[in-house]
């Protein structure tokens, strides 16, 4: 401010009114292709849902395939298993994109509670029942009950919004390394399976990795196919691959572990659904 010289012109002038306000909420943020107000066409929505679907297989086959043979149960108990766990999936991100959050993430199961199941699991009153299948049912009803009751302090925490004060304290800083270590403790479950079968694995994760990072450097158009449907397409080349292997041989001398890893044809899971 010059003090109003010269001519006298009186005071500076008052602070603009827009600095003040806060800034008006984006409907569309640059760089990115769909929010909320803006979502996918039909098609497209349905193959990315599928895709999300396929990622979230890990979680939904793999919890059941460990958990299931220490329980006692077979193949139909591990389909019925998944069929379960695919069924609330569903039904909770209905719920959540309806009412909750909105965020377009499926609602699957946890490796969180994998470490306290297994303690229910091997709970002393269960060692006793010598009949698998009454083995199984009696230690699903206990995991069942001890997961409501904690749930219930989850819908407690939700609804009394208690985590909302919570989360307001939480800076980037602290989110960041919160959401790197969760996804490092998912290493230890992902890579000594693939180890298991590296002949497949690999190429998997190269073919991820080309197509969502290295293709659309190459053909930079305006449809981002590759990098938006890269585990679609990555999946279905490395299937096919996968089976052409197991049709062709490949594993016909190998052992029962390599078979079980390595074959398309030995999950066993869709023959034993009911």
């Amino acid at each position: 401010g010059g003090g109003g010289g010269g001519g006298g012109g009186g005071a500076a002038p008052p602070p603009k009114q827009d600095e003040l306000q806060p800034h008006p909420v984006k409907e569309q943020l640059p760089g990115v292709a769909y929010c909320i107000t803006s979502p996918p066409p039909w098609p497209e929505a349905i193959l990315l849902g599928f895709q999300h679907y396929l990622v979230m297989l890990g979680t939904t086959v793999l919890i059941p395939t460990s958990l299931v043979p220490q329980m006692g149960g077979g193949n139909e108990e591990k389909a019925k298993m998944i069929q379960t766990l695919l069924f609330v999936a569903g039904v909770n991100t209905l719920l959540q994109t309806l009412f909750g959050t909105r965020l377009p993430a499926v609602i699957g199961g946890s490796y969180t509670y994998m470490p306290t199941t297994i303690s229910i699991i091997l709970a002393g009153r269960y060692t006793d029942i010598v009949n698998p299948q009454e083995k199984f049912e009696k230690i699903m009803r206990g995991i069942q009950g001890a997961l409501i009751v904690a749930s219930t302090l989850q819908i407690v925490l939700g609804f009394s919004g208690l985590w909302r004060n919570v989360a307001r304290f939480l800076s980037p800083l602290s989110a960041v390394p919160l959401v790197a270590l969760s996804g490092f403790g998912l290493y230890e479950f992902g890579f000594p399976v693939l180890a298991k079968c590296i002949e497949i694995g690999l190429p998997e994760i190269i073919l991820l990795l080309v197509f969502s990072q290295y293709i659309p450097h190459i053909t930079r158009g305006e449809r981002q196919v590759f990098d938006r449907f890269a585990v679609i397409f990555s999946v279905v080349i490395v299937w096919i691959y996968a089976h052409l292997l197991t049709v062709g041989g490949a594993y016909k001398n190998s052992g029962p572990k390599t078979q079980i890893s390595c074959r398309t044809d030995r999950a066993g899971i869709i023959g034993a659904s009911p």
